[in-house]
């Protein structure tokens, strides 16, 4: 590594590319994020990936337990199974699946994975709503 002081090379790096958090294209043309990423050329990394995919997986967490408390209730595999719908679908989206919610209310899974393949989400997502409907009701990950 070099000498210098590197929490000062990141605020000036900051201070001359600018902190934009949605994409956009830079002077060049390429689609850039953050601090001159080019998304363009250089992507992002499979650690970078995966550090984006755990903060949106606890985001999706939070969201979801202020809109619907009931979800700390359930076992873990169920759990996962809403936090997957929900990372998929949006929070407000999934809070739209009521007769899904009754039926948990119930602890009638078997009704909450019927109603989860009765849904218009079912039909675009295919295998992924049938592998969660089938968690959903046997509390299996499988």
């Amino acid at each position: 590594m070099m000498d210098y002081d590197n929490s000062e090379l990141l605020d000036q790096l900051v201070e001359h590319e600018g902190l934009r958090l949605f994409p956009y294209k830079c002077t060049a043309g390429k689609w850039t994020i953050g601090v001159g990423r080019n998304l363009s050329d250089r992507g992002i990394t499979e650690d970078e990936a995966y550090a984006l995919l755990q903060n949106d997986v606890n985001d999706v967490e939070i969201e979801l337990l202020a809109a619907q408390p009931l979800v700390s209730t359930l076992d873990p595999v169920r759990q996962r199974v809403l936090v997957d719908m929900g990372f998929n679908l949006g929070i407000p989206a999934l809070m739209k699946f009521r007769n899904m919610w009754d039926s948990l209310e119930d602890e009638d899974y078997d009704a909450a994975a019927e109603h989860m393949l009765d849904s218009r989400w079912a039909t675009q997502v295919g295998r992924r709503a049938t592998r969660l409907a089938d968690a959903m009701r046997t509390g299996i990950w499988i």
